[in-house]
């Protein structure tokens, strides 16, 4: 449950992405697919952390809401592809139809191609010197492309049947999952101009917490039920995937995801920015029930 501030500031940022996703130029079939996904809900937990990192700096969430889009875009893209039969194969996500389900294969296709292709225009709303627009770009193609969400994808369709070493299994989450936390992070860090030596500190909280969010995904894939998740309980099993909890069982599981968290932590005590926003999401991410 979000603390009521969080939900307010989570409010505003929905109509403001309402908003965006209404001013798409797109032929009609294609906005209704993209909305349709972009606008189903979830729990925004990258904006939520891109504006808790900008308020630390002391520049408003209003700053940061170009890029948190962008990051919704990406994300979304990956969900509507990761759905499909050629991938995880889901009918479910968010509690409703998957994209294909709904408009189908092609149409669901080429709605995440034009998000993803989106994303890039968003960033250039920042209001940032031309510099740190440069950068901002290059960080975000990283973490979303080969070197960061889709190489963790393909990593993880690789390892589907097979027994992976603990690091492996780090290696694709830290990628596929973790890349998009950091760019949240690490992004509303750059566009507030923060010190190189804090920013890298930022990336080292973001990766903890992304391993965490993905450790805690694993714990819920067995004790959480369908309708809590929103998608098919127990998928990961179901595909023969190694996960913390096949990989260490679930107590052992859950000592792995307290590690990240405490590791967290001591990054945020470092930077002196563990503001209570920061720390509430935190808090979130280790111990969210969907």
């Amino acid at each position: 449950m979000l603390a009521p501030t969080l939900q307010a500031e989570l409010q505003q940022f929905e109509a403001y992405l309402t908003q965006q996703a209404a001013q798409l130029p797109y032929p009609e079939m294609l906005q209704q697919a993209a909305s349709y996904s972009l606008l189903a809900g979830g729990k925004r937990i990258r904006p939520l952390l891109a504006f808790a990192v900008a308020k630390a700096f002391g520049i408003t969430s209003a700053t940061v809401y170009p890029l948190a889009v962008a990051i919704e875009m990406i994300h979304t893209y990956s969900l509507i592809h990761d759905d499909l039969p050629a991938m995880d194969d889901d009918a479910l996500r968010r509690g409703k139809p998957t994209n294909h389900i709904v408009y189908g294969e092609a149409t669901a296709i080429l709605a995440g191609d034009a998000l993803l292709t989106e994303s890039f225009a968003q960033v250039t709303k920042l209001d940032v010197p031309s510099a740190v627009a440069v950068q901002l770009v290059a960080e975000l193609a990283r973490c979303a492309g080969g070197a960061g969400m889709v190489g963790g994808q393909i990593l993880d369709l690789e390892a589907e049947n097979q027994q992976l070493h603990l690091e492996q299994l780090a290696n694709i989450h830290q990628l596929k999952t973790g890349r998009m936390i950091e760019i949240a992070v690490v992004g509303a860090a750059i566009i507030a101009q923060a010190q190189p030596v804090i920013i890298e500190e930022l990336r080292h909280y973001a990766q903890a917490i992304g391993l965490a969010f993905q450790i805690q995904d694993d714990i819920l894939d067995v004790t959480a039920t369908t309708e809590q998740l929103g998608k098919p309980q127990g998928s990961d099993l179901e595909k023969e995937k190694s996960t913390y909890v096949s990989l260490l069982g679930l107590e052992r599981a859950k000592i792995a995801l307290e590690t990240e968290r405490q590791r967290a932590y001591q990054v945020l005590e470092n930077t002196g920015i563990a503001t209570e926003e920061l720390q509430a999401l935190t808090e979130l991410i280790c111990n969210r029930q969907a």
